[in-house]
């Protein structure tokens, strides 16, 4: 993706330099939304494996990468990393904006925070294990850098269009959260057991990978300086990123066996296939996948 030079989001707060993610204080408030490639980690991984130790012991079991850049090299990528978000998040308010003004209905931008280590949020505190996530309560999409690393290394997800594909889902959180979506899951967790409630938050997630599939086709059409702003290979890379964080695929890597109740984003070609829907659509109106009956779209 081409994306240097181009127009960088003011909603990008930046808590990089505060370890403990600065500004405490928060009230729990509603349940973070999972998402592109982190909260499939923040709820999926959570839930279907169960308490013990969470995300961040499973992860664990997965060799991190070992050799370290030197200080200047790792300053540069980091501000690389900070302004490639910002770009990205810069074409997601610019589409959304002018999608639901085209619907005649109101858009509040979300923002984005940029932290190290741990957060806290209107949610309550979170660490990098649970990757990126949105939080309903504040209307903002949280994300450790070093989740480009996770992505690339453990998931298997190389390329900076998987990156973007992540960020693009958790704004498809807030989209919902801007529908009224959110409020009604709410409202399901309330009166439902754990296990029908993850069939409604599965749909949910594929929801927003539809339109982060919707936001690529906006930018597929888009160029810079008179050239396409997307590169041979940024669709497949974000197919990728799908595909690597199903549940069955995340379930069977971590686990060895696959426990389908205890889904809560969706299979590996559920996520492809809803992304690459709203890639080929780019409405609204073929992503409900609360009333699909068939949700592999075969």
């Amino acid at each position: 993706m081409k994306w240097r030079g181009q127009r960088q989001s003011n909603n990008v707060e930046d808590r990089t330099g505060n370890r403990s993610g600065g500004m405490g204080g928060f009230p729990t408030g509603n349940m973070a939304r999972g998402g592109g490639v982190g909260t499939l980690v923040l709820i999926a991984m959570m839930l279907l494996f169960g308490g013990g130790g969470g995300l961040s012991s499973i992860l664990n079991t997965v060799p991190n990468p070992a050799p370290a850049r030197s200080t200047q090299q790792d300053s540069q990528q980091t501000k690389d990393r900070k302004e490639f978000i910002s770009v990205v998040f810069g074409h997601l308010e610019d589409f959304w904006e002018d999608e639901f003004r085209r619907e005649g209905m109101p858009y509040e931008q979300p923002k984005m925070v940029l932290y190290s280590g741990r957060v806290q949020t209107a949610c309550g505190s979170a660490d990098s294990s649970v990757g990126p996530f949105y939080c309903p309560g504040d209307r903002k999409v949280y994300l450790d850098l070093s989740f480009n690393d996770e992505l690339a290394n453990k998931f298997k997800a190389k390329g900076d269009f998987a990156m973007a594909y992540v960020v693009a889902h958790e704004v498809g959180h807030h989209v919902q959260e801007q529908l009224g979506i959110s409020d009604q899951m709410n409202r399901l967790r309330r009166q439902l057991s754990t296990k029908e409630y993850n069939k409604y938050q599965v749909r949910m997630e594929l929801q927003a990978d539809y339109y982060a599939g919707v936001w690529t086709r906006y930018i597929n059409d888009k160029t810079y300086n008179g050239q396409p702003i997307l590169e041979i290979g940024d669709i497949e890379e974000a197919l990728t990123a799908a595909n690597s964080i199903g549940d069955d695929t995340l379930q069977k890597k971590f686990q060895g066996f696959v426990v389908p109740d205890s889904f809560t984003h969706g299979t590996s070609k559920q996520r492809k296939n809803w992304f690459y829907r709203g890639y080929e659509y780019g409405d609204f109106q073929h992503g409900d996948t609360f009333s699909a009956t068939n949700l592999d779209l075969d």
